[in-house]
């Protein structure tokens, strides 16, 4: 599964979803101890298992707690706090993959309601759960985690509502047992939206709320 996360992060990289440095990967198998995840400012297209940083799951983490000093100066993922969120009560294996899937986020600066869009098209509706749209929030921040949480209808027990939500003005967020069916996940959505902004749909959609904001 390790080995996975840098597959993954290198098809993501392939894709033009990721710059470089950017994205991030996090998985903690069933009832395990240790969150792994990947380093902050590494790049994405050399991630091996030996990069992967390994957190233990503390039940009332403090920053302090949540980034320790990793062997070779490693840090965990600045968006340690989203994947914690989402990992922390799991009960199940889970992956959590954020990317910067350009049509995915093309999609939401046009306007385009992500999660109303997703029922119009089996292609997605079927096998993807599209949560709301997270509000544009500053990157890394605690209030971007918890909005993230807050829009995949994170549970009391770690349940999730949604398999994966946009975040306005900066990327996705896909849960699910293993990094590729997590990528998948992404994949589909961002292949929809691509096909709405090329229908001419979303821009008449901007052109609309440019038009109300105006009156």
């Amino acid at each position: 599964m390790l080995t996975a996360i840098g597959d993954v992060m290198r098809r993501v990289y392939e894709r033009g979803w990721i710059t470089t440095r950017d994205g991030n990967i996090s998985m903690r198998k069933r009832d395990g101890r240790y969150l792994y995840i990947t380093p902050s400012g590494w790049r994405k297209t050399i991630v091996h298992p030996e990069h992967v940083v390994r957190l233990e799951i503390v039940s009332d983490p403090v920053t302090h707690q949540l980034i320790p000093k990793i062997r070779d100066g490693q840090q965990p993922s600045g968006e340690l706090w989203m994947h914690w969120n989402l990992q922390r009560d799991s009960k199940k294996t889970r992956t959590v993959v954020h990317v910067h899937a350009t049509h995915i986020v093309a999609a939401i600066y046009a306007g385009v309601d992500l999660q109303a869009m997703s029922a119009e098209f089996p292609e997605i509706s079927r096998y993807t759960r599209v949560g709301r749209t997270v509000p544009a929030l500053p990157a890394l921040s605690r209030d971007l985690a918890d909005a993230t949480a807050d829009c995949f209808g994170l549970q009391k027990d770690g349940a999730l509502e949604f398999d994966i939500v946009g975040q306005a003005n900066h990327g996705v967020c896909a849960v699910a047992a293993d990094p590729w069916a997590a990528y998948e996940h992404i994949e589909r959505l961002d292949h929809i939206c691509e096909i709405v902004l090329k229908s001419g749909v979303a821009a008449r959609t901007s052109n609309q709320r440019t038009s109300n904001l105006a009156a």
